[in-house]
């Protein structure tokens, strides 16, 4: 079956509740394909290598969480935008991104689809002062230590991640899937035997080992891989149509 591409659109936006949320970037539809959507590629970024397997697998739709035009970027088309775009418009090929919306989401968000797969149950914002903070705090059904906590992510990552060994039992856990490292203060201040995030940064290791609380840090591409298929499988099931998600890796 088909679907038109401004139906899918609406109801992705309505579903995500895109319009209420200021972001760095436009959430929605950000380039125009076929008006009739009946394949969607997923993946977390719109890189060439997404895109070349989007025009391989015959794609009408590819549904990113990074997709284009960043708040300060240069607006310029050239070089590698200019090849990406290219692609796209060639390839008569929609891209529709969704960036915090796609964080926050109670159902199919980054940070919920995350804590599915660590089997950590959810029990509210990380800073229930600041909801633009968009990381999570929950609790292990049992205690582990930290080292077997990060095993259970490189398990299910498939990649070692960066541990920083603080607090040796872990039983609360605050979380930000990607670039949420910078977070850690608020994690320590909602109590958290151990934090977690896509990325560190120098800065990070200080936080964790002064505060004597756990972090792993498990890769920003590999944390946020959860929720852009979960959409995916919705907008598949909702019209009937055809979903791939397929993995770029990236070790970062």
């Amino acid at each position: 079956m088909a679907v038109a591409l401004s139906t899918l659109v609406e109801e992705a936006d309505r579903y995500l509740g895109s319009a209420k949320i200021a972001d760095y970037c436009p959430n929605g539809l950000q380039v125009e394909g076929r008006p009739q959507v009946m394949r969607i590629v997923s993946g977390v970024t719109a890189s060439q290598a997404l895109l070349d397997a989007a025009v391989e697998a015959e794609a009408d739709l590819v549904l990113v969480h990074h997709g284009y035009f960043w708040k300060g970027e240069n607006p310029c088309i050239t070089g590698m935008k200019q090849r990406r775009l290219k692609t796209l418009l060639k390839h008569d090929i929609s891209l529709l991104a969704y960036h915090l919306p796609l964080d926050l989401h109670p159902d199919v968000g980054n940070n919920v689809q995350l804590a599915r797969q660590l089997d950590i149950t959810v029990e509210g914002p990380l800073d229930p002062d600041n909801l633009k903070i968009v990381g999570l705090v929950g609790s292990l059904k049992d205690p582990m230590t930290a080292r077997d906590f990060a095993r259970k992510v490189q398990e299910v990552m498939g990649r070692e991640p960066l541990l920083i060994e603080g607090n040796p039992m872990i039983r609360r856990v605050g979380w930000c899937t990607g670039g949420g490292q910078g977070y850690i203060d608020q994690a320590v201040a909602a109590g958290v035997d151990l934090y977690l995030s896509g990325e560190a940064s120098e800065q990070t290791f200080h936080s964790a080992r002064e505060n004597d609380i756990s972090f792993i840090a498990a890769g920003h591409h590999a944390t946020e891989r959860y929720g852009v298929q979960a959409l995916g499988d919705y907008l598949a099931k909702r019209f009937a149509l055809e979903h791939i998600f397929i993995d770029c890796p990236n070790p970062i």
